[in-house]
């Protein structure tokens, strides 16, 4: 496995995504994914990548099958996004499937009835990246496709070779699910993994304020440092090995530490875990 970064994980520091390529390569890493980039800025993050010999690995997109006015719209909004990342020279994609039942698709009483048109939404997407050769997968985010046997749902309704998995490791505590057992759930159908750790109280207790969300179930979760928080790091990427993956793995930091210090700790410290 390779250790990569995402660019999200330097979120704080509000630079130019092409300045990022030049501070991952400081803080050591040999390779980079990127959210959220406009196409007009595409190219110039390609060109700078090439030149720092800094390959793209993944690109990382928001999209929601059940909140636009129709699915045809988001599905061709999700169309431009891919080609962005033929732009940015990218092989995997990621894009959501939904954070929920939002207006005016809304007419869904649980996962299962949204489940059809979440799969033809993602089909769609799936077919026209792979005639440019890229794969796309969806992640365990956005809470309402967090679970990892909805994941794995979602991925068999869609049925499609090109169609996987991202695997958040930490992801899985936004919808009070056990890491260890939900990564090993999405072992085999991972295409992309993201390094990712959480501080966690319980939600009887009392907000521990500024900087923690809660998690579906009402647990507070506050963005850690790769190896500081509850995510048992060691035994999920042992779930993702013995299935085979042997991709890269990329830290997603979302501490409220200083992000260059918690990116470089956190480097440290999977490299640590992955050389064991």
């Amino acid at each position: 496995m390779q250790v990569s970064v995402s660019s999200y994980s330097f979120s704080q520091l509000k630079k130019d995504p092409v300045e990022i390529i030049a501070l991952a390569k400081e803080l050591g890493f040999t390779a980079i994914e990127y959210t959220g980039v406009e196409r007009e800025t595409a190219l110039r993050v390609r060109e700078e990548a090439e030149r720092a010999g800094m390959p793209i690995i993944c690109y990382t997109v928001w999209a929601n099958f059940l909140a636009a006015a129709s699915l045809e719209e988001e599905v061709q909004r999700v169309y431009g996004q891919v080609d962005i990342a033929e732009i940015l020279g990218v092989k995997k994609m990621r894009h959501d499937a939904s954070g929920g039942f939002n207006a005016p698709l809304s007419a869904y009483n649980s996962f299962d009835q949204a489940l059809p048109l979440l799969a033809k939404g993602c089909r769609m997407v799936t077919e026209y990246a792979a005639a440019k050769g890229i794969e796309t997968m969806v992640e365990n985010h956005g809470f309402f496709c967090q679970d990892s046997l909805r994941v794995a749902s979602l991925i068999g309704a869609v049925n499609h070779p090109n169609f996987g998995a991202l695997v958040d490791i930490g992801n899985f505590l936004c919808a009070d699910e056990d890491p260890a057992k939900a990564s090993g759930n999405l072992a085999a159908m991972a295409k992309h993994v993201h390094a990712k750790d959480f501080h966690l109280k319980p939600g009887a207790g009392d907000n521990p304020g500024e900087g923690w969300f809660r998690s579906r179930g009402g647990n507070y979760l506050r963005g850690a440092i790769v190896g500081h928080g509850v995510v048992p790091v060691r035994q999920c990427l042992d779930n993702l090995r013995r299935a085979g993956y042997d991709g890269s793995v990329s830290i997603e930091f979302e501490g409220m530490e200083n992000c260059l210090a918690g990116i470089r700790i956190g480097r440290q410290n999977l490299e640590a875990i992955m050389a064991k």
